[in-house]
């Protein structure tokens, strides 16, 4: 019989073994795009899968992991201790694009497989098209690097050396991929000893039943939670500005949420067809937006484990967005993850108002890859920070990572030590959020001077032609947008989506980030948020008069002690002609 305080002990342990992981993981990477932005996740698993020790910090990593477990366990039959399996494959391995490389150790009690320690964690470069692979432009998943089905890495503790010779010759960064690989084996290695501490302390019988306990109780809170929701179909979509390919047709994603009982079904049927360009993902990977959604609209503290899947079904279209035939590409699969979890955000509000959300700017990454003075090659892969939408009650969150990203900005001193780029320019972008009684969430804008010779640079972005939207009265965020030598003769603004746009010594590169939506109608936004919004620079007094329909005269008035001195004759034309300065 397990009791409750050892239930707790027990649970903990597993979460503090998860965050030890990602401890390890972080400060033994090579790449920046482990150790400073954080794109790795680390999770304990059962022996079928199913998630059981989390501390996430991507949550379709929470999804793409038990993907993996389980193709493992259907490929392979023999395996034993010190073993450690490889997958960067997203129809054979289950993970989300091939730059991201699951690594599974079995996890043994005595002669009992117990689960996997497993974490997956984004590859500096494992070849493809472009350096650094996250090709936009990819028509075919094999334009997208090596990909690696589950693969035994270790045999009993001994690296297998045929497959690491195959990882190396692939990739234009070896030693980062390499070292990288290792830091994920050395963070399995390490739950495994604490799984083994756990398993002596309170016996194997006792961890089993946790882990059954835990998915248990999970599917009991999300099925009284639903049980309170009215029953009904609600609807949601969103859209994306296009494919990388096809640049003047946007793409829909679209959901009907049917609520019934204590259960609710997601059908995204009338989705876009699969695209030519990299933005399809798989099932898995929409039904972990799906489950993202629902935690969001229940409870920030529910676990995202196996006891989500057996309340939340899913239904897709063979052939679309969301269930593409191979060898569709999809290495840019996050822009259209996030579009799932708005539309699911969107539905879902229907049956729970007070946790409505407008739409969020954008989400991706962009790099700039070349050769080092010494001739040595190198990828800074840097993500886009944005602004989420305004919720009720609070404004949007400015200039961060959203929903399913959460990743880190890299810092600017790293990235200026480590590659030949300096970053002129880190700002928000004022007015890019959208007004509302809940403003939405402001863009940031970056701009990198080039300093090597013969580089390229790659985005995979978002929200150029579709804004994010406003909800309930509220205004679309402002758009998002990349010029190259901007305020030159040689200025020439570039799409949401590209690869391998030649950059020169003394380019400018300014990325700016779209807005997110406001919520809520701007003139019912009391007038003392918009000064404070005006005195801190997140709108413009011309925004204030036009949007809020703030009175000029009480807006100079409010803004005397600050200095302020309004020329309102002109400011709507000047709001709108693009002139107004947004600087920060």
């Amino acid at each position: 019989m397990l009791d409750p305080v050892t239930y707790q002990v027990v649970l903990s342990r597993l979460s503090g073994i998860v965050r030890e992981m990602q401890d390890s993981v972080f400060r033994t990477g090579y790449s920046t795009i482990i150790r400073e932005s954080q794109d790795a996740s680390c999770l304990i698993l059962d022996a079928r899968g199913d998630v059981v020790g989390e501390h996430v910090i991507l949550p379709l990593h929470a999804i793409s992991l038990p993907e993996a477990v389980r193709a493992v366990r259907r490929i392979f039959d023999d395996i034993a201790p010190g073993d450690a399996f490889i997958t960067n494959h997203p129809y054979e391995g289950g993970v989300a694009h091939s730059m991201d490389m699951a690594v599974l150790t079995p996890s043994f009690v005595g002669e009992t497989l117990v689960g996997f320690c497993g974490s997956i964690a984004h590859k500096s470069d494992l070849g493809g098209v472009i350096p650094g692979t996250a090709y936009a432009n990819a028509r075919e998943l094999f334009q997208e690097g090596i990909q690696y089905p589950p693969v035994r890495y270790m045999r009993r503790g001994e690296i297998v050396r045929d497959v690491e010779a195959i990882l190396k010759a692939n990739s234009r960064t070896p030693e980062l991929v390499l070292g990288d690989l290792r830091g994920q084996i050395g963070c399995a290695r390490l739950g495994e000893r604490r799984i083994a501490d756990v398993a002596d302390r309170y016996g194997i019988e006792t961890l089993l039943a946790v882990f059954e306990e835990k998915q248990r109780r999970t599917e009991a809170r999300v099925r009284a939670a639903l049980g309170g929701w009215p029953d009904g179909v609600f609807e949601g979509e969103s859209f994306i500005d296009h494919d990388g390919v096809v640049l003047d047709r946007p793409l829909r994603i679209h959901v009907r949420a049917e609520k019934r009982g204590d259960s609710i079904a997601f059908d995204f049927t009338e989705s876009s067809d699969q695209t030519a360009g990299p933005l399809n993902i798989r099932p898995p990977l929409a039904r972990g937006a799906c489950y993202y959604a629902v935690i969001a609209m229940i409870d920030n503290t529910l676990s995202n484990d196996g006891g989500l899947a057996r309340v939340v079904q899913t239904t897709f279209r063979p052939g679309s967005i969301l269930d593409p035939r191979f060898p569709a590409p999809c290495n840019a699969y996050m822009t259209c993850a996030m579009s799932v979890t708005e539309a699911a955000l969107q539905a879902l509000s229907g049956f729970v108002p007070r946790r409505a959300i407008a739409g969020y700017g954008s989400e991706g990454a962009q790099s700039i890859t070349g050769k080092r003075a010494d001739g040595r090659p190198f990828v800074e892969y840097e993500f886009l920070c944005s602004g989420w939408g305004g919720v009720v009650g609070f404004d949007g969150l400015t200039a961060t990572s959203g929903y399913l990203g959460n990743t880190r900005t890299a810092p600017i001193e790293v990235i200026e030590t480590e590659f030949p780029t300096r970053i002129e320019r880190f700002e928000l972008v004022r007015d890019s959020g959208g007004p509302g009684k809940f403003r939405g969430g402001l863009a940031a804008r970056r701009i990198w001077r080039v300093l090597g010779d013969d580089e390229q640079l790659t985005l995979r972005g978002g929200r150029h032609v579709c804004a994010a939207f406003g909800r309930n009265g509220g205004k679309p965020g402002g758009l998002g947008s990349c010029t190259l030598n901007a305020g030159t003769p040689r200025a020439r603004s570039l799409p949401s989506f590209f690869s391998g746009v030649p950059l020169r010594r003394d380019d400018t590169i300014t990325l700016e980030s779209a807005g997110g939506g406001g919520l809520g109608d701007p003139r019912e936004r009391p007038f003392e948020r918009v000064v404070d919004d005006v005195i801190d620079g997140y709108v413009s007094p011309a925004s204030a008069i036009v949007d809020y329909g703030v009175d000029p005269h009480e807006l100079e008035q409010a803004l005397a002690p600050w200095g302020g001195d309004l020329d309102t004759d002109d400011m709507e034309a000047r709001l709108y002609d693009g002139n107004d300065d947004r600087h920060l």
